[in-house]
């Protein structure tokens, strides 16, 4: 019985999608939870994050703060948007066959995750203060007292899910730089028809690879014996 190869385990530059296996993968359901939570924040903002007290001037829930709305509005449309963005890159990432796309792709991921999760904590804490500031006097009726609980609490869970995204991509990285993740990744095995075709490195030695318009793994200096006919193993990550 054959066992099924995890999202990503296609052969770089093909074409093929599983839908089942990118929408079941962790790291896919983290990026839908933060696009979640990101709507969740920027529409409560947006429909009860400001009121109005005997006057047609509209004022944030927030300690009657602007800034406060203002902030997590323009986190919240953001993320959101950078959510959409990472998920079609996900998509299109294990037809990749270019070295430095792949390493940039992985570094654009891991430097917006980071500076996501840096972001939402700090909207948690500003929210929660500018709250905890907020007289009663200043909304009647308790006007907008849930959509304010409801915006500092999905910030506190947008900060954990693009904390764990910000480990994951550290971790995707890590692991292509160690295994070789962008050159090597998503290889099948090697026919037995198909030609071998070598990369020249230093010291004489070769590289073997069965696809020629693959680049060649990170450059470093190793045994011309060990090397040739030497592949590589992917990381399953």
């Amino acid at each position: 019985m054959e066992s099924k190869a995890p999202y990503g385990a296609a052969k770089a530059g093909n074409g093929s999608f599983d839908p089942y296996a990118f929408f079941t993968h962790p790291r896919t359901v983290l990026r839908i939870l933060s696009w979640v939570f990101s709507v969740v924040v920027f529409s409560c903002i947006v429909n009860e994050g400001y009121i109005n007290i005997g006057s047609e001037r509209l004022l944030c829930v927030f300690n009657n703060n602007a800034d406060a709305c203002n902030y997590g509005m323009t986190v919240g449309v953001a993320c959101f948007l950078g959510s959409i963005c990472f998920l079609i890159l996900d998509v299109y990432f294990p037809s990749m066959s270019n070295v430095r796309d792949r390493r940039r792709a992985v570094l654009l991921d891991l430097g917006f995750s980071g500076v996501a999760c840096f972001l939402w904590f700090v909207g948690f804490c500003f929210l929660a203060n500018q709250w905890q500031m907020t007289s009663p006097d200043e909304l009647p009726l308790a006007q907008g007292s849930d959509a304010a609980r409801a915006i500092i609490a999905f910030c506190f869970f947008s900060t954990l899910s693009w904390a764990v995204l910000t480990l994951s991509a550290l971790r995707r990285y890590l692991a292509g730089s160690q295994a070789n993740l962008f050159t090597w990744q998503h290889l099948e095995p090697t026919p037995g028809n198909v030609r071998a075709t070598p990369y020249p490195i230093a010291n004489g030695a070769t590289i073997v690879t069965t696809n020629p318009y693959q680049a060649p793994p990170f450059t470093e200096t190793l045994d011309p014996k060990r090397l040739t006919q030497q592949r590589p193993m992917a990381p399953a990550f």
